[in-house]
């Protein structure tokens, strides 16, 4: 639930840009976009340790960070077409695009079932084993 929060003020803040007068509520909106980061650089591995077996969190993790590379290098690829044709050649319509991503990430994180958090819960008051 944290995740999605701060994935909705992080797409929230980048969607604003668009639409800043000033610098204030630019300012504001960075602000969204920085808490996103902060959850978006933690939270995922978090959930992501609360997985799997210490033994191969190496391997799953290094996985997981290739889950994260390969849309970067996809866009590397792809972004110049796109940022002519769909979106018109101007960068804000980019940052608009991000923060519309963020804002469906933050609903997806729904479909995550966090097995990590679930074994913390069932843990009786006092930490017992």
């Amino acid at each position: 639930m944290l995740h999605s929060i701060c994935l909705v003020f992080g797409g929230l803040g980048l969607v604003s840009i668009a639409f800043a007068t000033n610098k204030y509520f630019l300012m504001l909106g960075m602000a969204g976009v920085g808490i996103a980061w902060a959850s978006i650089l933690s939270i995922p591995y978090v959930i992501l340790a609360g997985a799997i077996k210490p033994e191969r969190m190496g391997v799953y993790m290094g996985v997981f960070n290739l889950t994260i590379v390969a849309p970067q290098v996809t866009f590397l690829f792809l972004g110049p077409q796109i940022y002519e044709s769909v979106l018109g050649g101007k960068p804000i319509n980019v940052v608009v695009l991000g923060g519309i991503s963020m804002l469906i990430a933050a609903a997806t994180v729904f479909l995550v079932k966090d097995v990590g958090a679930a074994k913390i819960e069932g843990v009786p008051a006092g930490g017992g084993h």
